[in-house]
């Protein structure tokens, strides 16, 4: 059976003396023993775009000495690397019990839902830049003025960032990123001190997002082993702009919580449908609980109602199993 594991050098061993002892080392958490149970590369970090350092064969005790935010990648001793250490997928480990190791990364990291792409700017009308795949970790480094993208540390994209859809991370203390607008520029912080209160949406046209019932804005599976919510922003108005957002969720359960924000003066129409069943309306500043029909694709629509003057209402709707 072949080992993967570091040799640390020998301590030196001090002569007596007369003057104070040094402080104690600072101690440090023993690597945990885990076996692969299949061929595993070592990544540079916890994602499958992470550049491979090398390759690990099947039935090979490794030294694991530390997990990313979700406990789904081990970064282990890899004296092979640069660095000597490098990111296995958990997944393909075997340890006889959960290893007790520190999270790397923990408060600049989230997680992945499902696969999706990174984008060069905030919208899907910006170029793919490449692919994620479900439980990869990325580090965040800002979000746009909406907060329904992230940016991302990202190699191939341009300054090494990219975009991903908020819909699909796992993340906490995104209100504390900073608001970065076009050309990587920070033009804010989600925390300001001393902040003016912001003032109402001023009334606009929304921008075309070009989705449909057909071609929803975002399509999430929910599932308790999976992805369990999602939170989608956007704008409607009419009678001028996009007067109508469309967004698909399939739920693993009978049941979901949906609660609805809205900002501004505009009157809508706000509802949930599965195909063949009735709609059911959502009421901003609601939590409401909506049967569903499991494994069903259920539909969300966001309609600006035309009543005159141009209205308009921006809006954020959390999708989440009970």
């Amino acid at each position: 059976m072949l080992v993967v594991t570091s040799t640390l050098p020998l301590s030196p061993t001090a002569n007596p003396s007369d003057t104070p002892l040094p402080p104690a080392p600072t101690v440090t958490v023993a690597p945990a023993v885990g076996t692969t149970s299949t061929q595993v590369n070592v990544r540079t970090e916890p994602s499958t775009v992470g550049a491979v350092l090398g390759v690990i064969p099947s039935n090979t005790n490794i030294e694991i000495i530390g997990k990313d935010v979700a406990g789904n990648w081990w970064l282990i001793n890899y004296p092979p690397a640069p660095e000597g250490k490098g990111w296995v997928t958990a997944e393909f480990i075997a340890t006889t019990t959960t290893p007790d190791v520190p999270v790397i990364g923990e408060g600049v990291s989230a997680v992945i839902q499902q696969q999706l792409n990174v984008r060069s700017g905030p919208g899907t009308s910006f170029n793919s830049l490449g692919t994620l795949n479900a439980k990869d970790v990325v580090s965040l480094t800002g979000k746009d003025s909406g907060g329904a993208w992230l940016q991302i540390d990202f190699a191939a994209g341009p300054d090494g960032k990219g975009w991903v859809n908020a819909a699909f991370v796992q993340a906490t203390g995104v209100d504390s990123l900073p608001i970065v607008a076009e050309g990587n520029v920070v033009v804010g912080t989600g925390t300001p001190t001393n902040a003016p209160t912001l003032s109402a949406p001023v009334a606009a046209p929304a921008p075309n997002d070009g989705d449909s019932p057909s071609a929803p804005a975002v399509k999430v599976t929910l599932s308790a082993t999976g992805t369990k919510s999602f939170q989608y922003s956007s704008d409607v108005s009419s009678p001028v702009g996009d007067a109508e957002d469309w967004i698909q969720f399939t739920p693993s359960t009978g049941a979901v919580l949906i609660e609805l924000k809205c900002e501004g003066s505009g009157s809508y129409v706000a509802e949930v449908s599965v195909e063949g069943g009735a709609p059911q309306s959502l009421v901003c500043g609601k939590i409401i609980l909506i049967p569903t029909v499991p494994n069903a694709a259920h539909a969300i629509r966001f309609q600006s109602a035309p009543t005159g003057d141009l209205q308009y209402t921006r809006y954020t709707v959390f999708v989440s199993l009970p």
